[in-house]
């Protein structure tokens, strides 16, 4: 349980001195890359399992539907907007900030089309819990590189940090505000939706630790 406690992102060996660093460390991008597209991967088996996708994703679609735009392209809208609350919270932008918005926007608009929509009720369940681990773990590896969140984990990390409560319960607050927002737009909500809210909090803490740990050996 104290795993869940985590109230401030650890640092590694590859994390980066600063999330301004203009020139990171060749494995510190690696990571900061390898873990986007996890996250990307993430919600596109979450889209593709119709069983329901990330709050987040909820709330984009919400506004895609409402302006005839692309899910990926809602996202970055969504992203950049929500940068102007990171002024109050006090978090700073960096390389993984920019790259967060452009490469999962990016790869979940190429996986969601290069995977297909499963029509089978076991396979949506495993792409559903698949889904949720990959985006969890994804957000862990990025987030440990210091380059700078994305903007919907800064506004967790600034909350986080500032008002000193647990990661999970302050990522299961906004997830919970955010899929209310998404449903009311028109977006889809599901079961991987309300497992997503419930599990993404733990999971993120969980991969913080074993992260960190695993870097000790």
């Amino acid at each position: 349980m104290n795993n869940f406690k985590i109230t401030h992102i650890p640092k590694v060996k590859w994390s980066s001195d600063s999330p301004f660093n203009i020139k990171p460390n060749p494995k510190t991008l690696f990571f900061l890359f390898f873990g986007l597209t996890l996250f990307g991967l993430g919600e596109a088996l979450l889209i593709v399992s119709n069983f329901g996708v990330t709050p987040w994703t909820v709330f984009a679609e919400g506004v895609a539907k409402n302006f005839d735009i692309s899910i990926g392209l809602a996202t970055f809208l969504v992203s950049i907007s929500i940068l102007i609350l990171w002024f109050p919270l006090k978090q700073k932008i960096g390389i993984g900030t920019i790259s967060n918005a452009i490469i999962i926007a990016f790869t979940i608009d190429l996986f969601a089309y290069l995977l297909p929509l499963s029509k089978n009720t076991f396979l949506s369940i495993v792409e559903m819990i698949i889904g949720i681990l990959l985006v969890g773990i994804g957000s862990g590896i990025y987030l440990i590189t210091n380059l700078g969140p994305g903007t919907r984990d800064g506004l967790m990390k600034g909350i986080s940090e500032n008002f000193h409560k647990p990661i999970y319960l302050i990522r299961l607050s906004i997830e919970i505000v955010v899929v209310i927002l998404g449903w009311i737009l028109g977006g889809t909500v599901g079961l991987g939706t309300l497992m997503f809210a419930v599990l993404i909090g733990p999971i993120i803490s969980v991969s913080l630790i074993v992260i960190k740990r695993t870097d000790k050996k």
